[in-house]
C-alpha cells in the first residue's frame, strides 16, 4: 500500500514538494528485482551458516537514462522498494538525491529503517547517484570528487565450513594469483564452541600465506571480550593485524574492552544504520566499517565517512566490492575495502564492467558515466527468484 504524504507534516516529502525546476527531468520508473545465487560449497562463520546469496538489484529511470543499485538481502527487499518506495521516488528530480533520500527515510517510519527498509533505501540511493551521474555524462565518483584512483582489498572468506583444501584454495587466489597483500578469514565456529579450530586455522593461514601478507580475522560477534583477547594473546607470534566483531557490534563496552587489551586494530559497524550508532561506535573502535547496501547507500556512505574523519578513524568498505571502490576512492579516510568472496563473484559475472583487482587494488571505471556497471539479463535472469 502505498502512502499519501502530507507535506505539512515534514519537509520535503511528496515529490511535488522536491527541489527541481520545471524541466528538470523526473523519475519515470522504478523497479526492482531479486536474484539467488548458491554458493560453491557450503559457508559459514562463527555464528551463521548459508548456501546462497541474494542480491536485489533497482532500476531507476529519468531523462531517458537509467540508474542501477543492488544491496544483498531478503526478497522482501523487492516489495519495500516496487511498493511502498516507489511513490516517494516516482516524480522527484533525480538530481536532489538529499531530498529524495530524507523522503525515503521518513517515509518507512512505521516501517522501521533498520533492516529490509534499509536495504531498499540503500539501493535506492545508489541507483540515483547512478542515474544522476549518467544523466550529467561523468563517472559516479567524479560528483564527490576522488581522492585516489583505486583502493585498497583485502581478500575475505576463509569460511569456518572450509577445510584445509578449500582454505589453501582461496588464499592461493587471493595472495598469489591476485596480488592481493592482506586476507581475512573467519573464525569463533560454533559461537566460539571450537576455539581449537580456530586457533589451529589462524597458524595455518600464516603459514601459508608467508610472512609478507597482512592476515585479518572476523569472528561475527561470536565471543565474549576475555574470549577474544584470549585468542589474540594465543597466536601473538601469527601477527594479526585486524580483529573485526570480535564480540556483538552492538557491545560497544566489550569492543572497547577488546580494542584496549589487543595490538590488532578493533573494527564494526557492518551492521549499522544511522548516524546515531556510528557517533557511539567511535569511541569503541580503531575503524569504522560503512556497508552503503544496508546504511543509507552512498549518501550514507559520506555522512559516516565525515563523522568517522572527525574522531581521527579511518572506515573500511564492507562487502559488495565493485559498488564501494567509487565511494570510497572519493574519501580521503577510506582505509580499504572487503573483496569479500561471495559478492566479487556475483559481481563479476552479473555486471559489465565490474573488474578484479589488480595487485591488490581496485580501481573503479572512470570512461564510463554513473558507476560503469550494467546489469546482465543473460548471466542474472536465470537466478531471478522475484
Amino acid at each position: 500500500m502505498t502512502t499519501t504524504f502530507d507535506p505539512s507534516v515534514g519537509p520535503l516529502l511528496a515529490p511535488e514538494h522536491l527541489p527541481g525546476g520545471n524541466d528538470a527531468p523526473r523519475v519515470d520508473d522504478v523497479r526492482a528485482a531479486a536474484y539467488t545465487v548458491p554458493t560453491d560449497h557450503p559457508e559459514g562463520d562463527g555464528t551463521f551458516a548459508w548456501g546462497s546469496t541474494t542480491i536485489v538489484v533497482v532500476h531507476v529511470r529519468a531523462g531517458g537514462m537509467e540508474g542501477t543499485g543492488w544491496t544483498y538481502g531478503s526478497t522482501a527487499t523487492v516489495d519495500v522498494v516496487n511498493t511502498d518506495l516507489r511513490g516517494v521516488v516516482l516524480g522527484a528530480d533525480p538530481t536532489a538525491i538529499p531530498a529524495v533520500w530524507e523522503a525515503m527515510v521518513a517515509s518507512v517510519r512505521n516501517n522501521m529503517r533498520a533492516g529490509v527498509c534499509g536495504y531498499a533505501i540503500s539501493a535506492l540511493d545508489i541507483a540515483l547517484w547512478d542515474l544522476k551521474a549518467r544523466l550529467l555524462q561523468c563517472p559516479v565518483s567524479q560528483l564527490w570528487g576522488q581522492a585516489r584512483r583505486e583502493v585498497p582489498v583485502y581478500g575475505s572468506g576463509g569460511f569456518t565450513t572450509f577445510d584445509t583444501a578449500l582454505l589453501d584454495q582461496q588464499l592461493e587466489l587471493w595472495v598469489e594469483q591476485l596480488a592481493i597483500p592482506r586476507v581475512k578469514i573467519k573464525i569463533g565456529e560454533s559461537w566460539a564452541g571450537r576455539t581449537d579450530r580456530d586457533i589451529a586455522r589462524i597458524h595455518h593461514a600464516r603459514q601459508r600465506i608467508g610472512p609478507g601478507a597482512e592476515l585479518f580475522l572476523d569472528a561475527n560477534g561470536a565471543y565474549t571480550a576475555k574470549e577474544a583477547i584470549r585468542i589474540l594473546a594465543e597466536v601473538a607470534d601469527a601477527g594479526v593485524t585486524w580483529i573485526e566483531e570480535p564480540v556483538s557490534s552492538e557491545d560497544l563496552a566489550g569492543l572497547r574492552r577488546v580494542r584496549d587489551c589487543v595490538s590488532a586494530d578493533v573494527a564494526a559497524g557492518e551492521y549499522g544504520y544511522d548516524a546515531s550508532y556510528f557517533a557511539r561506535l567511535c569511541s569503541a573502535v580503531d575503524c569504522i566499517q560503512i556497508d552503503a547496501t544496508r546504511a543509507g547507500g552512498y549518501t550514507a556512505w559520506h555522512r559516516i565517512a565525515a563523522l568517522a574523519a572527525g574522531h581521527h578513524l579511518q572506515v573500511s568498505a564492507h562487502c559488495a566490492p565493485h559498488l564501494h571502490a567509487q565511494c570510497a576512492v572519493s574519501t580521503p579516510n577510506a582505509r580499504h575495502l572487503e573483496y569479500f568472496s561471495d559478492h566479487a563473484r556475483i559481481e563479476e559475472v552479473f555486471f559489465d564492467g565490474a573488474a578484479a583487482p589488480v595487485r591488490g587494488e581496485l580501481r573503479p571505471r572512470t570512461e564510463a558515466p554513473g558507476h560503469g556497471m550494467q546489469l546482465r539479463s543473460s548471466a542474472s535472469e536465470p537466478y531471478r527468484v522475484r
